[in-house]
């Protein structure tokens, strides 16, 4: 698929502003630039994204409901009352469990935590859940990463003597549950400065409240924040604000002295001893977190987050890293078969969203093959299989088009719905498939523009070969950590040439390995362009191209080089 290549625009003022912060901080323009398309413009703000404080956070009290939570909270551990910490069963649920359980334990002897099962039980607030919290006489429940439009689970718990403390991040419907508290900063009578927290962030700011309230140093706090991290990544959350500082200060500790949970999946995963980035989160610690819930059952990740041996941790990080290699054959299988599904589908370059169904696969994985679906066809796309009585599914969608509205727009079809702009899961009978079907197509032909269905690339800067060096990549180094709203600077260089030593590599010489000059001078640095083989004759034959990149670090036999990582390469539209 070609992609469309955007680079950012930028004014006089914006250059004036770069200029300035450039010689402020004593660093190069490009950097300026890229603070000012963040929109970073003084010096002040620049230190304060540099240098992210813990200082900065903000007062918990200003959450609607956080007095009545910590209230509740406090009332419960003074009477000695049973308490469930429960949560979802993907990364943020299971993260925010571990840290509210791991900072209240040495308060309560009297605590208990639980996720449901994704197949018995579905996503979020179960009846089955509260039964077991009536059985063992828990009379409150602190909901983490859910709860927020269970209304009637709620009503349920109340019937039965259960109170609920709801920390929730997704949207809300205009009625709220009948909890004691609903914290989510998403309320429309919110206040709060800042609504991206994760389902951990909440239960994070919860429990910063709780020890404000009981004079408990902020110190012990900070060894939870490994957490916030991690579901910060996973959940694909703005990594701005409260989230930058959190996620710094996480990365920091997972970095420096982590957890013996998390020791464990960092030696399963090969990471010991290198540094962990959120792309290291994203694509390998978040995963197989996550594989514990789509295979067996979350609580195996919360046992192992909590875990107090090594031996413990390197049982349960083998067990979850096995989950993780079982899910990528399922989700290759499932994938391969839903391609063959839309391959049958007529006319299918004509139509701007994609829905697939089949009764037997697994619902553990199917969010997965959305987001590849989405990924390879640049449509959003639906996957639904069927669970218990119900057929479920989980939904991904492209730049521009917000999913969550959508199905929200069916929603009399449907009987729960739930999710994000770009990611939103669902329920419906098998009699309503249909017109769901026929509401979800008819919306997206409604409201996507041919052009939004060509994948584009967002360029922050072009760049000469010159500029990069060591310099320029230590000042690129301290706009970490990246993420959604603060994305790895992509950088392109035109006209481009091959020193002479490009070639194609892998097992199937799929791949270019690139050593590269440009016209004026800079030169020559290496890069790699994955997939990308069927550039190598036109690069050979010493055409000029433009490249687009992010600049990575590359470490082998302890020397350390920049790197491009490529990401699309095209022909250069003049010659000089």
């Amino acid at each position: 698929m070609t992609n469309k290549w955007s680079i950012r625009p930028h004014t006089e003022e914006d250059l004036h502003r770069a200029n300035m912060l450039a010689a402020e901080l004593d660093i190069n323009p490009i950097i300026g630039l890229l603070l000012v398309q963040r929109g970073i413009t003084t010096v002040d703000a620049a230190k304060k994204f540099f240098r992210p404080s813990l200082n900065d956070l903000h007062d918990p009290f200003l959450m609607p409901d956080m007095h009545k939570a910590v209230k509740r909270l406090n009332k419960a551990l003074g009477n000695k009352e049973k308490i469930l910490v429960y949560g979802d069963y993907d990364v943020d649920g299971t993260t925010a469990v571990s840290l509210v359980y791991k900072f209240l334990r040495p308060y309560s002897s009297t605590l208990d935590y639980y996720i449901p099962d994704r197949y018995d039980e579905g996503y979020g607030i179960s009846y089955k859940g509260i039964d077991y919290a009536k059985e063992n006489g828990v009379s409150l429940i602190i909901a983490l990463d859910c709860g927020i439009k269970a209304i009637d689970k709620i009503d349920y718990a109340k019937e039965k003597g259960i109170d609920f403390i709801i920390c929730d991040h997704h949207m809300p419907d205009d009625e709220l549950p009948k909890a004691i508290a609903v914290l989510d900063a998403k309320r429309t009578d919110s206040t709060y400065p800042y609504e991206h927290l994760s389902g951990c962030g909440v239960g994070f700011k919860f429990m910063q409240a709780f020890a404000q309230s009981n004079d408990i140093a902020f110190s012990e706090l900070e060894n939870l924040l490994e957490l916030t991290a991690v579901s910060i990544a996973s959940d694909i959350v703005p990594i701005t604000g409260e989230n930058r500082i959190l996620a710094y200060y996480g990365l920091k500790q997972l970095n420096s002295n982590p957890s013996i949970g998390f020791k464990g999946i960092i030696n399963i995963c090969g990471l010991a001893g290198k540094e962990i980035t959120i792309s290291d989160i994203v694509f390998k610690i978040g995963p197989r977190i996550n594989a514990s819930g789509r295979m067996m059952n979350g609580k195996e990740a919360v046992d192992l987050l909590l875990a107090k041996d090594m031996q413990s941790a390197r049982e349960k990080s083998e067990n979850i890293n096995q989950y993780n290699e079982d899910r990528r054959e399922l989700d290759k299988r499932i994938t391969d078969e839903a391609n063959a599904i839309i391959n049958e589908i007529k006319n299918i370059e004509d139509q701007k969203g994609i829905v697939v169904y089949d009764p037997t696969w697994h619902k553990g994985v199917i969010g997965i093959v959305a987001s590849r679906l989405t990924e390879k066809y640049y449509r959003p796309s639906v996957v639904l299989t069927k669970s218990s009585e119900l057929i479920t599914g989980s939904a991904r969608s492209i730049i521009g088009f917000d999913i969550y509205k959508a199905i929200e727009a069916c929603r009399d079809l449907l009987e729960n719905f739930g999710g994000h702009t770009y990611a939103a899961g669902l329920s419906l009978r098998e009699e309503n498939l249909d017109e769901f079907i026929e509401c979800f197509m008819k919306l997206a032909a409604e409201d996507i523009d041919p052009e939004q269905m060509t994948p584009q690339i967002d360029i922050d800067a072009v760049l000469d070969l010159k500029d990069i060096n060591n310099k320029f990549m230590n000042e690129l180094k301290k706009m970490n950590p990246f993420g959604p709203s603060n994305e790895k600077p992509v950088f392109c260089t035109l006209q481009a040439l091959d020193y002479g030593t490009s070639k194609k590599v892998g097992k199937e010489q799929e791949h270019l390995k690139l050593e590269i000059i440009d016209r004026k001078g800079g030169g020559p640095i290496h890069g790699i362009a994955f997939g990308m083989h069927q550039h190598a004759s036109y690069i050979k034959e010493m055409n000029s191209f433009d490249l687009c990149y992010t600049i990575e670090e590359n470490t082998y036999n302890g020397n350390t080089t920049l790197q491009l990582m490529v990401k699309d390469i095209r022909p250069s539209r003049t010659e000089n």
